[in-house]
C-alpha cells in the first residue's frame, strides 16, 4: 500500500552525513529573513565580483544541483537509478541575450540529448525557451505573429533543432513554462513542434503552471487542437515558480493578475488537470511536491487498473526535495524521475534562489522536509548527535 510516511525508504539514498547536512541546510532555508538577505547579498557579491561561487557550490548548489556539467551529473544519475528513479536532465541556464550565448546553450542541450539517447536512466530532458531564444523576442511576439523577422526565424530554428534531435533520439523533451508575458509565444512554438514530432507518440511536452487561473481551460483547448490536428499531446503539470514576480508586474502595469486568488484554487485546478489528462489519455508528467495530488494520480491509476510502468504516466520532483514522495512511489513500482539541474554555479543562481524562496513561501514545505529528516535521523539514532 502506498504511503509517504516511510522515512527509511525516503532517505535510503542518503548516508548519515548527507542526512545531517540536509537537516542543517533546511533549518537555514526555513529562516525567511535570512533568505531575503541572502538573495540581496548574493546578487551584490556577484555584482562586485566577490569570490562566493565556491561557497554556493558547497552549500545550496550541492543540495539541489547535479553538478556544473554533464560529467559531474553522472554520479547523481547513477545513484538515482539504483533506486529506480530516472533523471530529467536540466541545463538550468536561462534568459540569455546574445547569439553566441544562445547558440552555446543550444549546443549544450544537444549534448544532453545525445547522452539520453544512450542511457535509459534519463527518460526526459527539459529546457527553457528563453535559454535559446532572446527574451525580448519572446516578449515582442507574445500577442502577435512574427513576419519576415530573420532574427526570430534563427531563434525558432534552434528550438526546432532540439525537438528534432529529441525525436531522432526517441527521448521526450519538456519545454518549460515561463513568465506569462512570454508564455503565449512559447505555447505557439510548442504546439508547432508537437505537430511536427508527436505524430506517433508524445515526444515534445508543453508545461502548464496551474497557479494561473486560465491554465485548466488552456489545457482543454490545447487538447482539442491536438485532436483536430492529429498529434499526441504531452504535458507536464506544475503549480508554478514565478508567483511573486507575476503579481508585482500586474500591479505595476495595472492589469489583472494571472495568478489564482489562493492556494486552494491552485490545488483544485491542478487536481482537475491531472484527472483530465488521465481520462483523455494525454501523456502526463505530474511535477508536484504535493502528497494529495500524488495520491490522486496513483489512486486513479490503481482504480482504473492502469499499468504503473506505462510511460505515459510519470511523477516528478526536484532533486534535493520531497524524497518521501519520489522514493516511496518508485518503491511501489510507479514511474518517477527527478529534475537534475546543472550548469556553471553563476548561471544556476536564479534557479537556486527560486528553490530557496519556494521553500519559504510554500506553506509547510521547509517544516515538512525538516520533520521527515528528523524522523529518519531519530530512527537512525542520529538526532542527538546532529
Amino acid at each position: 500500500m502506498l504511503s509517504f510516511d516511510n522515512t527509511e525508504v525516503a532517505f535510503s539514498g542518503q548516508s548519515n552525513s548527507e542526512l545531517k547536512w540536509a537537516h542543517r541546510l533546511f533549518k537555514l532555508i526555513g529562516n525567511n529573513k535570512l533568505i531575503v538577505f541572502g538573495k540581496w547579498a548574493t546578487n551584490f557579491a556577484l555584482a562586485v565580483r566577490l569570490p562566493i561561487t565556491g561557497i554556493i557550490k558547497k552549500t545550496i548548489f550541492k543540495q539541489f544541483c547535479g553538478g556544473e556539467n554533464i560529467e559531474e551529473c553522472k554520479t547523481v544519475i547513477n545513484k538515482l537509478n539504483e533506486y529506480g528513479i530516472g533523471t530529467i536532465l536540466d541545463y538550468s541556464v536561462e534568459a540569455k541575450a546574445n547569439e553566441v550565448e544562445l547558440e552555446a546553450c543550444c549546443k549544450e542541450l544537444e549534448r544532453g540529448i545525445k547522452l539520453a539517447a544512450k542511457n535509459k536512466e534519463i527518460p526526459f530532458l527539459v529546457f527553457k525557451v528563453s535559454g535559446v531564444v532572446a527574451f525580448n523576442l519572446l516578449e515582442k511576439y507574445n500577442h502577435e505573429l512574427p513576419e519576415n523577422n530573420p532574427e526570430y526565424d534563427a531563434a525558432y530554428a534552434r528550438v526546432d533543432r532540439l525537438c528534432k534531435a529529441a525525436y531522432e533520439a526517441d527521448t521526450p523533451i519538456f519545454i518549460d513554462a515561463e513568465e506569462s508575458w512570454i508564455q503565449e509565444t512559447i505555447d505557439r512554438i510548442t504546439e508547432e513542434m508537437m505537430v511536427k514530432y508527436n505524430k506517433e507518440k508524445a515526444i515534445v511536452y508543453n508545461t502548464l503552471q496551474l497557479y494561473r487561473w486560465d491554465r485548466l481551460e488552456a489545457l482543454k483547448n490545447f487538447h482539442k487542437t491536438a485532436e483536430e490536428k492529429g498529434y499526441h499531446m504531452g504535458v507536464k503539470l506544475v503549480r508554478g515558480a514565478y508567483m511573486e514576480k507575476e503579481r508585482e508586474r500586474a500591479i505595476h502595469k495595472n492589469y489583472k493578475s494571472p495568478i489564482q486568488l489562493d492556494k486552494a484554487a491552485t490545488d483544485k485546478d491542478y487536481d482537475l488537470a491531472i484527472i483530465y489528462c488521465a481520462e483523455n489519455k494525454i501523456a502526463l508528467c505530474a511535477g508536484t511536491h504535493n502528497e494529495e495530488s500524488s495520491f490522486l494520480l496513483a489512486n486513479y491509476m490503481e482504480e482504473n487498473k492502469l499499468d504503473k510502468a506505462d510511460s505515459n504516466f510519470y511523477f516528478a520532483q526536484l532533486l534535493g526535495m520531497s524524497n518521501h514522495i519520489s522514493f516511496n512511489l518508485s518503491k511501489q513500482g510507479y514511474n518517477v524521475a527527478k529534475y537534475v539541474p546543472y550548469g556553471p554555479v553563476k548561471e544556476v543562481i536564479p534557479y537556486l534562489i527560486r528553490r530557496a524562496e519556494e521553500n519559504t513561501s510554500v506553506a509547510g514545505q521547509t517544516s515538512r522536509e525538516l520533520a521527515l529528516i528528523s524522523l529518519e535521523m531519530k530512527r537512525r539514532k542520529l538526532l542527538k548527535k546532529a
